[in-house]
């Protein structure tokens, strides 16, 4: 008895280019964590409380925009806390731009630990902050947020803002732990490990490229030579057990 023949499948052709929308077009997000605050040297957690800027905060927002001022920034975008409205506010005093609010790039509430050390959480807290030690991405403090709320917020909103300003330049200034979580997310960093591994200083500098919202690229993290010279200096405290070191 003959066996019945099938057809061969079709051949596969392999593309030998990216999935990415345009390769002539690339969406460039400034994203910058808002300056020093009078909070920043004590080291306390500042999340969902509204802190203002140091002095030292302004004039390092103010040599970020001197350090910009000749990019074609096109639009800016800001945290609605006071602080990240004012640092962009001074980064783009020359561009003339207005800044607009998006509350999903606030930073993360830390419930009861808000003002507080981490020596002080620590002892007050221990079984919480024992368990934000060993995962913060999905670990909460009482009323507050974990990691992964924050992400599940703050990247549909940045990348939103990528969507509407395809093949621009745009500034985006949000927090510390907003920042990180978000680069952990694009870039494949484990964001459980997100406090220890990405540092982000205050009025850093990261660029972020886009071919579209599916294709980024880090092209520059933490970079604060506007205000502190090439090589910075070892993390210390940051609000971390592993990096607070010895006072």
């Amino acid at each position: 008895m003959r066996r019945k023949a099938f057809p061969r499948p079709p051949r596969l052709r392999v593309k030998r280019f990216s999935n990415c929308y345009d390769p002539l077009m690339t969406t460039r997000v400034y994203l910058v964590r808002h300056g020093a605050t009078e909070l920043t040297d004590e080291d306390r957690f500042a999340g969902a409380i509204d802190v203002k800027l140091s002095d030292e905060g302004r004039d390092q927002a103010r040599r970020l925009g001197l350090r910009l001022q000749g990019e074609p920034i096109s639009a800016a975008y800001a945290s609605p806390m006071e602080r990240t409205m004012d640092t962009a506010a001074l980064i783009v005093a020359s561009h003339g731009l207005p800044i607009t609010p998006v509350d999903g790039i606030r930073e993360i509430a830390h419930g009861r630990w808000e003002r507080k050390t981490r020596a002080e959480v620590e002892a007050e807290f221990p079984e919480e902050y024992a368990r934000y030690e060993t995962d913060p991405f999905s670990f909460a403090p009482t009323d507050g947020e974990s990691g992964l709320q924050v992400t599940a917020r703050a990247l549909p909103a940045l990348l939103t803002i990528v969507e509407q300003h395809a093949d621009q330049r745009i500034l985006v200034v949000s927090h510390k732990a907003t920042i990180r979580l978000l680069v952990s997310s694009l870039i494949g960093v484990d964001p459980r490990k997100y406090r220890d591994r990405l540092d982000q200083s205050p009025c850093a500098l990261n660029i972020l490229d886009f071919k579209d919202v599916s294709c980024p690229r880090l092209t520059l993290f933490n970079d604060t030579s506007h205000y502190s010279g090439d090589v910075p200096d070892v993390p210390k405290n940051r609000l971390s057990k592993t990096w607070g070191g010895r006072k």
